[in-house]
């Protein structure tokens, strides 16, 4: 059985003489060239593509506790002024405090509102600087939120002890922050690997 000629580029192929062509490297498929890196799924290879919902919720929560807390802060800083005003008008009709000991304590009373009110604009800035960063955040904005949660549930329950009825609110917050960020899904959100 013959193919034709063998200088014929469409026949059937002969057999080469070793050398010829490009050298092949051992373990490397064809012309030397490494073969291509197995295809991936777009995103992460073994994490999430999308924050998971938990987290985002989380995340929201945390938003609205540090907006509301900012705004408790503020509110207590500008009323400062009202604040002592109500106090030196209280102290001035006791007859035992001179006017003089009547604006030492008003103005010690609108001292210590100012400083609660720039405490709470503080722990205000923590919760939204720690919601803001769990897009990009690692195991650290997972750790800020568990502690911050954990602080404002610790609060949440001594202003329930008082009867403050609205603490209710931040502490179910405080506690589902917790519980989101602690669970299976912030596990994997925050463990993802790095993103480039």
């Amino acid at each position: 059985m013959s193919f034709g000629d063998p200088n014929n580029p469409y026949g059937a192929p002969q057999g080469q003489p070793p050398g010829y062509g490009y050298p092949q490297q051992p373990g490397q498929p064809g012309y030397g060239y490494p073969s291509a890196p197995p295809v991936q799924p777009y995103g992460h290879p073994g994490g999430p593509v999308a924050m998971p919902g938990t987290v985002k919720a989380a995340r929201v929560m945390l938003y609205v506790l540090g907006g509301l807390q900012a705004l408790a802060g503020l509110l207590m800083v500008v009323a400062s002024g009202w604040f002592a005003d109500q106090m030196e008008d209280l102290i001035s009709d006791d007859p035992s405090f001179t006017a003089e000991d009547a604006d030492t304590v008003a103005s010690v009373g609108a001292g210590i509102m100012i400083v609660l009110g720039v405490l709470v604009l503080a722990f205000a800035t923590w919760a939204i600087l720690t919601a803001a960063k769990f897009g990009t955040g690692r195991g650290g904005a997972r750790v800020s939120a568990i502690i911050y949660a954990s602080v404002v549930t610790l609060f949440s329950v001594i202003n329930l002890l008082g009867a403050n009825v609205f603490a209710l609110i931040s502490l179910v917050m405080g506690i589902l922050i917790i519980v989101f960020c602690a669970n299976k899904n912030g596990s994997y959100w925050f463990n993802r690997p790095p993103q480039y």
